[in-house]
């Protein structure tokens, strides 16, 4: 194990963290008063809803009570954190997607409820990409919601997914071939 500067049996994260694997309550409840308002920022971030990025908040939560065991202190706690953050959202908008794609006679439904012609435009545009987004391989499809939705640069992409600037450069320009094919059609 490679401890990097701050970081280690000295490091309050780490110990909390190490606490929070042995089942101590209290030490869950310091990492939620830590760390909750960056979760929140970065699933606000990914998903431009403050209710939902309030959900997705409390379940990371929950997620991190399941798997806090797995942190080894090979990295900086908040690392390991954003990590499980961001994989818990992309999880959430593939459901999403698939609660969706299960339920197209309720999506034609509410078209034809609308009366706006803008209105019925937007709705429908929002469907064909939602629709091209959801054919998107998940890599493809995971680099192009942070690059060109959150904001991410491909060095913050790269850390994220651990790979190379260049496979995520690559990741999004097919992303962006794709989606335009798809939306073309």
């Amino acid at each position: 194990m490679v401890l990097r500067a701050g970081e280690g049996p000295h490091d309050p994260d780490y110990l909390l963290a190490r606490a929070a694997a042995t089942g101590a309550k209290g030490a869950v409840g310091d990492l939620y008063h830590r760390h909750s308002r960056r979760v929140y920022s970065l699933c606000f971030r990914m998903t431009r809803d403050a209710a939902e990025a309030e959900d997705l908040t409390q379940e990371v939560f929950i997620q991190l009570l399941r798997k806090v065991d797995s942190f080894r202190g090979e990295s900086r706690f908040t690392t390991w954190l954003h990590r499980l953050t961001v994989n818990h959202v992309l999880m959430h908008f593939r459901r999403v997607t698939r609660r969706k794609e299960q339920l197209p006679g309720e999506i034609e439904r509410e078209i034809r409820i609308s009366n706006e012609p803008s209105a019925d435009l937007k709705f429908i545009d929002r469907i064909a990409l939602n629709a091209a987004l959801a054919k998107l391989p998940s890599g493809c499809r995971a680099i192009f919601l942070l690059f060109d939705i959150e904001g991410y640069n491909h060095r913050e992409i790269a850390t994220i997914f651990g790979c190379s600037i260049g496979n995520s450069k690559s990741q999004l320009h097919k992303a962006r071939r794709k989606l335009r094919r798809l939306l073309e059609t």
